[in-house]
């Protein structure tokens, strides 16, 4: 019998450790335990009644207690496809062990038919499904599965998310959601499937309040704000920053951000000057491919009609470290694409690039277009070891381009954009044109003895390792002398080759292993180049 109220155990399942936004490595060298905390969990887990007991289990930064489950009469499960294998696993150990599962989440979201062996399905936004769930499970009648429909959320309706169940000290940042949803149509991405065009942000007063929850926490440092487009809507958030920085300069500076924008942030001066005074100190920008047509043939227009350097450049000096992501595997991808990105890769001077390869996801639009052209691999299964890759798990469907192709050029990125020399380059030249007069995080004593532990323990790393000495102290000594203020910045970066190092070699034997198979085998999927006339709509020079 289930106790009333129920004990409810949060589990956020493991993310293997192949993960191009796993860095285990830096975590090691700050004595963190994972880069992120599981921010939807927690949020799910404010929507219960108060009365409920909650407890959370993050996999990615602790081993699970066995003493957890068997105090919990039910448990909370979610995520991203790439927690897909241990996710599943989880829902039978759980089952196993006698306990009610409830799982939700963008995964489940997107393919429910993976999920359905669990008790309770809350698909789609929370805010929406988990109080129709908690309704009739207090009445005795919650039925197996819920679903939003085309319902979204009104933000306002969030709850500020349990912090209080987060162990700060294991993670590299926690982070804050203001916004869902973006105005643009990228064939390939989920997040408009998922949330819609139309952003909806929650009231300035909310992020206020999230803000200040962690603050009277203890928490300080970095903020990730985890929205897809943080500008979605740029006269909603030129009114959200000014608050911001009120509170910031309020609370002496206890936190910096980061977030994910579109590119067009470098099109609005006023904006890249608000979002450097209040401290926003990383950006993730999408360029995917450098090539104006194929940017085009994806729906990807915010990228063109511009300098792509240029762009970056702008955002570069005003304070902020610019990640990209790239893209290879697309129908209009020329035979160049391997040198047009490792020249963009450098002339943007971006150090963290993720260059991953095409992956329908479901339910995009991509994925319409490809079952409708008879493209679509149905039955394609991502071993577990390459899922939390989103560089290796890739190319599920018929390519245009020879696959092995695509994979030789991948290869040639991911090996040539990760060299010692290049990285680290990169990271200098990135670190000379910041303008970070406008940093004023203040961060507590044992922060700050924190932060010299860790720059000793790099130094033994990659100041000493014969692979990264040279270039680890061209970039300190240059920075120390030419920009000070950036150098915290660049000795960030530079930690996280701790990290891509390793990653790089992992992904390069994984290509040398499927290119093999495939010149020994030939691809069965490459049907073009054996049956062209079954496709005659289809060329791999798109029609615009």
């Amino acid at each position: 019998m289930m106790r009333s109220p129920p004990r409810c155990l949060f589990v956020y399942p493991h993310f293997t450790s192949q993960s191009f936004w796993n860095y285990r490595a830096t975590c090691e060298v700050v004595g963190a335990k994972y880069p992120a905390a599981p921010l939807g969990l927690i949020t799910v887990a404010a929507m219960l009644p108060p009365e409920w007991e909650v407890r959370l289990a993050d996999l990615n930064a602790e081993e699970l207690d066995g003493r957890d489950v068997e105090w919990a009469d039910m448990i909370f499960l979610g995520g991203m496809i790439a927690q897909q294998p241990d996710h599943l696993h989880l829902i039978d150990y759980f089952h196993s062990q006698g306990k009610t599962v409830v799982v939700g989440g963008p995964d489940a979201t997107s393919s429910p038919h993976l999920y359905d062996k669990a008790d309770y399905l809350i698909l789609g936004e929370a805010e929406v499904t988990m109080p129709q769930f908690l309704s009739d499970f207090a009445k005795g009648e919650a039925q197996h599965l819920y679903k939003a429909g085309e319902t979204r959320a009104a933000m306002a309706e969030s709850p500020t998310p349990r912090f209080d169940l987060l162990k700060f000290d294991n993670y590299l940042h926690v982070g804050i959601q203001w916004n869902r949803g973006c105005p643009f149509m990228c064939e390939f991405c989920d997040i408009i499937e998922l949330f819609g065009r139309v952003p909806r942000g929650k009231p300035a007063h909310q992020v206020m309040a999230e803000l200040q929850n962690l603050y009277d926490l203890g928490y300080r440092g970095h903020i990730d704000i985890v929205d897809d487009n943080f500008i979605g809507n740029k006269k909603e958030v030129k009114l959200l920053l000014p608050q911001i920085i009120q509170w910031l300069k309020d609370h002496d500076w206890p936190f910096e951000f980061s977030t994910e924008a579109s590119m067009n942030l470098a099109d609005d001066e006023e904006l890249m000057n608000l979002m450097q005074e209040a401290g926003f100190n990383w950006l993730f920008v999408g360029i995917e491919n450098p090539d104006e047509e194929t940017l085009k043939a994806t729906q990807k227009r915010q990228n063109t009609h511009r300098s792509i350097a240029g762009s970056i450049h702008k955002i570069m000096r005003h304070g902020m470290i610019v990640n990209a992501g790239y893209i290879m595997g697309f129908d209009g991808e020329k035979g160049d694409v391997a040198q047009a990105i490792l020249d963009n890769i450098e002339a943007t001077s971006i150090p963290v690039n993720m260059v991953g390869l095409l992956f329908a996801l479901p339910k995009t639009q991509l994925t319409r277009r490809l079952e409708r052209e008879g493209r679509l691999d149905a039955d394609f299964e991502v071993p577990p070891d390459k899922t939390a890759c989103q560089c290796v798990a890739g190319l599920n469907f018929t390519t245009l381009r020879p696959r092995f192709n695509i994979l030789k050029d991948f290869r040639r990125v991911v090996k040539e954009a990760l060299l010692p020399e290049k990285y680290f380059g990169r990271v200098l030249r990135l670190a000379l044109m910041q303008d970070c007069s406008k940093k004023r995080l203040k961060i507590p004593l044992r922060h700050h003895l924190r932060d010299i532990r860790s720059l000793y323990r790099l130094i033994l790393k990659l100041g000493m390792a014969k692979e990264t000495r040279v270039q680890f102290w061209k970039v300190l000594i240059t920075c120390l002398f030419r920009n000070p203020r950036a150098l915290r910045n660049a000795v960030s970066l530079m930690a996280l080759y701790l990290h891509f190092g390793t990653f790089r070699d992992f992904v390069l034997d994984r290509l040398d292993n499927e290119m093999s198979v495939l010149e020994k085998e030939g691809d069965p999927r490459h049907r073009l180049s054996q049956t062209p006339a079954l496709f005659p709509f289809l060329s791999p020079t798109p029609i615009h």
